[in-house]
């Protein structure tokens, strides 16, 4: 028998391993069969090389739960080892200084045991003892013995063992029993298991016995993998059910993907998968970290941000790459040079991809737009060298559901929807029954409209706006028709200023308090056929408080009150019918009020024009008494005025129809004001 001390600088190597890597120990599984894996492959090789003569027979790998000696064994039969490969594999380990490896991968299990060579040791962070009964494929080989404790001391003696390979039995810790329960050792060997290289079967298939009324094992392996992954298969030998019925195994509860790009590439690095592009529909966050990565068809994670670009993380699928270490660090990730070649190379073939089917059959790309645009404009947004391939295949469609390139729309409305300083406007919607007379008002002028109502829209905006030369988009809803494109300078309403703003007023006054809302009432000469009152909102500021919503930084837009200007149309009969009922009205009443305001204003300008000449501390406490009353006086009979016209508007029906009309049009008016204007609309009607 021989004893000894594991090769390293510190005897707490077990303390640390059971201590640190506790978030992560289920790993354990995945290094074991990975280990037991990398031992049949090696088999394989040598016997293709002719190195090994014998047989290789069934090759499976098995893993075995006996709860009561509370143990896994890990079972191959592989190449085995001798005494002094065990010596030369397990005793000695780089390890190079508790503390740095502390301070540094404390947090990564992953991480630290790529980086030590500690694959096999992952088994002491469940294991209280570990042993190996293992016995070379080489002629005359004895079998072999190791075990240890969790402490530096090993013992190897000789063993009976027949047959060639290795068994590594684990005798589970008393804080880690859940791993000798079936459904756990099950699930593990289901996530990290499923597809590697050589049959790993977990007990035995299972039937039901009409007899004993239960599940009962057959003789039948339990293989738990498939050993040829669709991944793994080249592309011409396969057909769509065959993508398709794949899919279903690695998403059970998902809808059919779209279409799907199998990658294969064996320069400048080694790489094999299939994205599958789903029904993304609207929203972003419920589709990430679909993507497995496997290495060498072990299972290493679905949180693959670093390795594709960030909108990639929509897609589904399946990468495989052996130049992806199986255990790496997300920093590593995010700074390897040969990663970074993988990203740009998956953002090529995607787009590729793209581009392809798109030409092939557009018919088939246009139905399943609403579906792609979401990643489309996340990957545009995120990547500037994906939408310089995307504004190729990347589509708008307008309100009647046709759809267009970026050329192609550009061509269509070039020769209609230029405004007089030369800008090309893009007229747009994002919910077409809401804004139907907006749509149908830009018809009549014969304009174009766009239908944008998918999540990433507005920050696509801004960035095309920004792509496409003398361009602006504009919802709309966001100003009246003439002013959306403007091609000549307004026209003048043939209203005086003072009329203007007494109906300004007028309606002002009645106008419904909202929380978080402002009104702001403007007069215009619309047409005699425009409606008379129409509600807009500005674009910029609607677009910046969408924007808050995907931005940081941007929370002061958010915060700000909803500005809707109400525009009356100083044409339409209706208006001008309250402006000559209001004068009729108010006039006797307002004379006398006008004719002190006047007086008062005369008055300030008068003191505002001798003050002028002086700074403000140049002036007398008597200079300043007298302009602070005459601005009060002026104040004073403005309230007067407003009172009147208020007094006047609260009764009229009209001024109060045409608002909720409005508001109606928008989707604003609710509750008691909605009941309040149908009640009125049939007393109109009688």
């Amino acid at each position: 028998m021989q004893k000894g001390n594991i090769g390293v600088t510190t005897e707490n190597i077990f303390p640390v391993i059971k201590k640190f890597l506790y978030s992560d120990h289920e790993i354990f599984l995945r290094e074991m069969v990975s280990n037991a894996v990398d031992a049949t492959q090696k088999l394989k090789t040598l016997a293709q090389q002719g190195e090994f003569k014998g047989e290789l027979g069934d090759v499976t790998v098995h893993v075995a739960l006996d709860t009561d000696k509370g143990t896994i064994t890990i079972s191959d039969r592989g190449i085995g080892m001798t005494e002094e490969e065990i010596d030369k594999y397990i005793n000695q380990i780089a390890f190079s200084g508790v503390n740095d490896f502390l301070e540094k991968y404390k947090d990564n299990a992953n991480s630290i045991i790529g980086h030590f060579g500690l694959g096999f040791y992952s088994s002491f962070m469940v294991a209280k003892k570990v042993e190996i009964i293992t016995k070379s494929y080489k002629e005359g080989s004895k079998a072999v013995k190791w075990s240890c404790d969790g402490s530096p001391a090993y013992e190897i003696d000789e063993a009976e063992k027949e047959d060639r390979g290795s068994d590594i039995i684990l005798y589970v810790d008393d804080d880690c029993k859940e791993f000798l329960e079936k459904e756990k050792i099950q699930q593990l060997l289901t996530k990290y298991c499923k597809f590697m290289a050589v049959p790993v079967a977990f007990g035995k298939k299972q039937e039901w016995s009409s007899e004993k009324k239960e599940m009962v094992d057959t003789d039948k392996d339990n293989v738990i993998n498939d050993v040829e992954p669709l991944w793994t298969k080249t592309p011409s030998t396969l057909k769509d059910e065959d993508y398709q019925s794949f899919y279903r195994t690695l998403y059970p509860m998902s809808d059919e993907p779209m279409f799907w790009i199998h990658l294969n590439v064996d320069y400048p690095f080694n790489l094999t998968g299939i994205l599958y592009f789903p029904r993304i529909k609207s929203n972003l966050d419920l589709q990430r970290n679909k993507i497995q990565l496997y290495c060498n068809q072990v299972f290493v994670t679905d949180q693959v941000e670093g390795i594709v670009p960030e909108f990639l993380t929509l897609l589904h699928g399946v990468i495989d790459s052996p130049d992806i270490p199986l255990n790496v660090s997300r920093s590593y990730l995010q700074s390897d040079r040969e990663v970074k070649k993988i990203s740009t190379y998956i953002t090529k073939k995607v787009a590729d991809r793209l581009l392809s089917i798109f030409k092939e059959d557009r018919k088939q790309y246009e139905e399943k737009w609403d579906d792609l645009k979401l990643f489309i404009n996340y990957g545009m947004l995120s990547e500037e060298s994906f939408y310089d391939k995307a504004k190729d295949f990347a589509l708008l469609k307008d309100v009647e559901g046709k759809y267009f390139t970026f050329d192609e729309y550009k061509t269509l409305i070039e020769g209609s929807q230029k405004d007089k300083d030369g800008n090309l406007i893009y007229l747009y919607a994002t919910d077409k029954e809401e804004q139907y007379s907006y749509i149908q008002a830009a018809k009549d002028k014969g304009y174009s409209v766009l239908l944008l109502d998918g999540q990433l829209d507005v920050p696509a905006i801004q960035m095309l706006e920004q792509k496409f030369e003398k361009s602006r988009f504009t919802r709309v809803d966001s100003d009246i028709i003439d002013r959306l494109i403007v091609k000549e300078d307004a026209k003048k309403s043939e209203l005086s200023q003072e009329q203007c703003d007494n109906l300004s007023a007028l309606f002002n006054s009645q106008m419904p308090k909202m929380e978080k809302t402002e009104f702001m009432v403007q007069v215009d000469a619309l047409g005699a056929e425009a409606r008379p009152v129409i509600i807009t909102q500005n674009e910029w500021m609607r677009r910046m408080k969408e924007m808050s919503r995907f931005q940081q930084g941007m929370n002061f837009y958010g915060q700000m009150p909803d500005s809707f200007n109400i525009v009356l149309n100083s044409d339409h009969d209706l208006v001008k019918r309250v402006l000559n009922d209001s004068e009729s009205a108010t006039t006797e009443a307002l004379k006398p009020i006008e004719s002190e305001l006047k007086g008062q204003e005369a008055r300030l300008a008068a003191i505002n024009q001798q003050q002028s000449s002086k700074k403000y501390d140049e002036l007398t406490q008597d200079d300043k008494n007298m302009k602070a009353e005459c601005e009060k006086a002026v104040q004073e009979q403005k309230d007067k005025k407003q009172a009147v016209l208020n007094d006047y508007a609260k009764g009229n029906d009209i001024i109060h129809q045409l608002i909720d009309l409005a508001l109606l049009q928008n989707g604003m008016l609710k509750g008691e004001a909605l009941d309040k204007f149908l009640k009125r609309s049939v007393d109109l009607i009688k």
